[in-house]
């Protein structure tokens, strides 16, 4: 029986069990030298959160990347991906957590990654066996902040929103599952934390992986 507390718990990817931020960005900027484009200095934080669809065109429109934006997220998702089979950057206690809660909660994941990247992780790591629904914000509309990877993820594990605690670590994430309707447990990114603002947001905030534990999340 699962303790009292929310009916399930949806996890983000990035950041939260994958210490990935930097690989991104290091693909994405490797791209844009490459094709003759032009970083800027806030391009970083202006992607965080983006749906695949958004930070390609970004690339394209305010990077100077001429490519269709489709052609760019495949280049920038496939030196990922050699990365990732390289080494995979998981966060330490990532399994161990997913596993923990697994045994209480049905787990959904929500993430802004490409499809093939969450895929990868999940098989790489055999959470695919415990995470019951996953997917990318590529699938619906609009990327993070906007709520819509979160509601669809409740939608599938045919819960309520408001029923569901969210885990999550950046400004674009915690504003994502909190304005879904989801209580919303945050891990603050070290590399990219988040504003003052969204950490406000959160109903409880944890310093890793090891203390999102069973009463942290029925709080």
């Amino acid at each position: 029986m699962a303790p009292p507390g929310p009916d399930a718990v949806v996890l983000d990817l990035d950041g939260v069990l994958v210490d990935s931020e930097e690989r991104w960005d290091e693909a994405r900027r490797e791209l844009v030298a490459d094709r003759g484009g032009t970083w800027s200095d806030e391009a970083t934080h202006a992607m965080l959160g983006m749906s695949s669809r958004e930070w390609s065109v970004y690339v394209r429109d305010e990077l100077g990347v001429a490519m269709e934006p489709d052609a760019i997220s495949d280049a920038v998702v496939e030196r990922l991906i050699a990365g990732y089979r390289r080494e995979l950057p998981l966060l330490p206690g990532a399994v161990e957590a997913v596993r923990r809660l697994g045994e209480h909660w049905p787990l959904g994941l929500a993430s802004s990654s490409n499809a093939p990247v969450i895929a990868l992780v999940l098989e790489r790591t055999g959470l695919d066996a415990v995470i019951r629904v996953w997917l990318s914000s590529e699938e619906v509309p609009r990327g993070k902040p906007a709520p819509d990877v979160y509601l669809e993820a409740a939608r599938r594990l045919g819960v309520e929103p408001e029923c569901c605690t969210a885990v999550e670590d950046s400004h674009a994430g915690i504003r994502s599952a909190k304005s879904a309707g989801m209580r919303v447990v945050a891990i603050p990114n070290a590399s990219y934390p988040p504003d003052d603002e969204a950490l406000e947001l959160a109903d409880a905030v944890v310093g890793s992986l090891d203390e999102l534990t069973v009463s942290v999340l029925t709080g």
